[in-house]
């Protein structure tokens, strides 16, 4: 496979750069940030899902992961003033939401003899809730569905909540494990830069806090996955700053299960004025991600933010997961302006969804042991 792949990049190009590269990564060798600026800014489309589509298919042959899963979305109501965010309220604003213990363990008593493994938790940084208020919930989630993963809370809500509880970072991530919490999801990541950070979400957790928070999940044993919103004002510098930080404490911890690339969406925010990036700049996004992450095992395209069809596509440029079933339970992306305003697939639409790319469905469970495959 590495010979021929080979033969066809050098039919496709001379570019002693993207021959180096191609070296480098059939030989299993790291590329540097500088190697991956040169794919964002130079490297030809085909090129990237070549190389990108032989990694995955070197580490997971035709197997593309999902699970069953569903959300919580506590509430709506935030703290923070975020230009990207179509989906913060006011208290008393008409499309906002606050829903209490006992309505969210409504939505759990749903799935209680289903075979959905999966509970998914992330909402606004609500400024009366605490670490105790959101463990209890995890403890009663627990009680209904004793076998469900909770998958709970960015670390932009992690900070808020442990620091109203009056706790440590350390103490208060041990507390919510005590409490049931399994892993963790990459919210709030957003992008690492600090200027850029300044410039679309100021008052949010830092960078380094955000690293500090998932790299003390993991060695409390409480995995997670990692993010970045891209398409806004970035440049592809930033991009590959960010996943080197993410690389480099992988590095560190092997913590992390999934990336996942959030794409800005413009309808209803601060930003709306930069328009969307188009589908060819999704796909190279997917594709470099792929590429320069050599320590992060899965690349994820979360299809309720790309639709049905770039997701499909997406699984063509390095991609191996595309989330779950998710039971049109989340309005993050929804209420930012995307086409999948109910975003649902049963378990029969998924499998359909893979196998017309002539991949292989598992399902999986959160931390990606296998459950089926179909």
């Amino acid at each position: 496979m590495e010979v021929e792949l080979l033969s066809l990049i050098k039919q496709k190009t001379q570019e002693k750069s993207a021959l180096k590269i191609s070296e480098k990564v059939i030989a299993g060798e790291r590329i540097t940030e500088s190697e991956g600026l040169y794919l964002y800014e130079k490297a030809d489309l085909g090129y990237l899902a070549m190389l990108a589509n032989y990694i995955r298919k070197k580490r997971f042959g035709k197997e593309t992961y999902f699970n069953k899963n569903f959300h919580i979305e506590p509430t709506n109501i935030c703290i923070y003033n975020c230009k990207f965010c179509s989906y913060k309220r006011k208290k008393g604003e008409p499309d906002s939401w606050d829903y209490s213990k006992e309505e969210m363990l409504d939505i759990v008593r749903k799935y209680k003899d289903t075979d959905v493994t999966e509970v998914h938790i992330v909402g606004g940084v609500h400024p009366d809730h605490d670490l105790h208020f959101y463990g209890e919930l995890i403890a009663d989630i627990k009680k209904i569905m004793p076998d469900i993963h909770v998958k709970g809370f960015t670390a932009v809500e992690l900070e808020f909540m442990i620091r109203k509880a009056h706790m440590p970072l350390e103490e208060g991530l041990k507390r919510l494990k005590e409490y049931g919490l399994d892993s963790i999801p990459g919210g709030g990541a957003e992008i690492f830069d600090a200027e850029i950070r300044k410039e679309v979400c100021d008052e949010k957790t830092t960078t380094d806090l955000w690293l500090k928070i998932h790299e003390t999940a993991h060695h409390l044993g409480i995995p997670s996955n990692a993010t970045i919103l891209y398409g806004h004002i970035e440049k592809y510098e930033h991009r590959i700053s960010h996943m080197a930080a993410l690389r480099e404490l992988q590095d560190k911890t092997n913590g992390f299960n999934a990336y996942i690339p959030l794409k800005f969406r413009k309808e209803n925010n601060h930003l709306a004025y930069i328009g969307e990036v188009p589908l060819i700049e999704d796909l190279r996004n997917f594709a470099v991600s792929r590429i320069f992450l050599d320590n992060i095992p899965h690349l994820k395209a979360y299809w309720p933010m790309l639709g049905k069809q770039l997701t499909q596509l997406a699984l063509s440029f390095g991609v191996d997961d595309i989330d779950g079933t998710i039971d049109d339970s989340t309005k993050i992306y929804s209420m930012a302006g995307v086409d999948e305003q109910h975003p649902t697939m049963t378990t029969e639409e998924i499998i359909r969804l893979i196998k017309q790319v002539d991949l292989e469905p598992v399902e999986r469970d959160t931390v990606y042991n296998v459950i089926r495959k179909y």
